[in-house]
């Protein structure tokens, strides 16, 4: 068999350089290939070397050779099977599912989407639940997960904005210049009103009784460097100005070593430099916010804050069922789960870049 030659260019040394530092494995691996491939190392030495299929490395060469580098490294989208109508038609669907559900309906389900889909004459004919799957699929749209995002107006404010958060999310990652998304959650503190029955035996479950006392409730700052995969998550008793004053300073403190921190954020009214001036007086207050590179998200734009995932995660694994209790019981929790998810790295890969928005919202600029 001929041997596969590949040669990187310098532009794609430098990227590869820099997706080592934080991509995930797959991708690392596939990197890794390229660089040996390109140094000459046969397939059966990479394969030995790498611990993958020799299989692998000529498929991984063959698609640099035939695609260049971003199909090397990542698997395109699967659409399944072609959908037989036109984009007008896909278009009118993901306006619907991005609008509220009918009356009496909570979120929209595949089988609520065909249905209303033929009731509205979205298109023409009939349309399957496979087909409304893949249309969901190519747009990251997952209705009966979560209450959809839901864009009132495309403006040219809004288009700016997501843009400018979008190019920030493709910049390289950069320790000197991390960029750190931020947002906040209120959470209820609830604890039993009767004592739950730890299992004795194997097999058997928690008991927990459905009666529950309300305790009041809580705020959360919560903020993530992506593609690092730090977690930084901060309890106070209210959500006003000055909490948001003290955990930038917490933030600024964290990265010390920084030169610039990109911050993402949305844009509440507490979140601007006069909390930070007013709460720390003016020479202070303008040090810690000359500190931040601030992007601000569309209004009705949360989906673009990629804290909203770690609040997603924060949520379902150290708040559970939300029977925290009291705010000391949430606070050791939440530090906890701070340092175990910080040690793990778990970094957040965005997919969703300017070149898919303009093609699943419909605009040019």
């Amino acid at each position: 068999m001929t041997p596969i030659t590949v040669s990187l260019k310098k532009k794609e040394h430098k990227t590869i350089k820099e997706l080592l530092k934080y991509e995930e494995p797959r991708v690392i691996r596939r990197c890794n290939i390229l660089n040996c491939l390109h140094f000459g190392y046969g397939s059966s030495a990479i394969a030995t070397i790498l611990n993958v299929d020799r299989r692998t490395v000529t498929n991984i060469a063959t698609t640099y050779l035939d695609s260049g580098l971003d199909s090397a490294l990542y698997d395109e989208e699967r659409s399944g099977r072609p959908i037989d109508f036109d984009d007008r038609e896909r278009s009118r669907i993901i306006a619907m599912v991005c609008s509220d559900p009918p009356k009496g309906r909570y979120r929209w389900t595949l089988n609520l989407i065909v249905e209303e889909a033929e009731k509205r004459k979205l298109i023409d004919g009939t349309i399957s639940r496979e087909k409304i799957r893949i249309i969901l699929q190519e747009h990251d749209l997952k209705p009966w997960q979560e209450k959809m995002w839901c864009i009132s107006k495309l403006n040219n404010e809004y288009i700016e904005r997501m843009e400018d958060v979008l190019d920030v999310y493709e910049r390289p990652y950069d320790p000197k210049n991390p960029v750190v998304c931020l947002d906040e959650k209120p959470v209820p503190l609830i604890s039993d009103k009767r004592d739950r029955i730890n299992p004795k035996k194997s097999g058997e479950i928690l008991k927990k009784d459905y009666e529950y006392n309300r305790n009041g409730s809580v705020n959360v700052f919560c903020a993530v460097e992506p593609k690092a995969g730090n977690y930084v998550n901060r309890v106070t008793k209210r959500r006003c100005s000055s909490d948001f004053a003290k955990f930038i300073k917490a933030l600024v403190r964290k990265y010390k070593n920084a030169n610039k921190i990109t911050v993402v954020m949305d844009n509440l009214s507490t979140h601007k430099e006069k909390s930070i001036i007013d709460f720390y007086g003016e020479n202070e207050g303008k040090k810690l916010w000359e500190k931040l590179e601030v992007h601000y998200t569309p209004k009705h734009a949360s989906w673009l804050n990629q804290a909203e995932i770690a609040i997603g995660m924060y949520t379902r694994q150290c708040l559970g069922d939300g029977r925290i209790g009291d705010v000391e019981n949430l606070k050791v929790q939440t530090k906890a789960w701070n340092s175990r998810t910080n040690k793990k790295k778990t970094k957040i890969h965005w997919r969703f870049t300017k070149k898919k928005a303009r093609k699943s919202l419909g605009y040019q600029t």
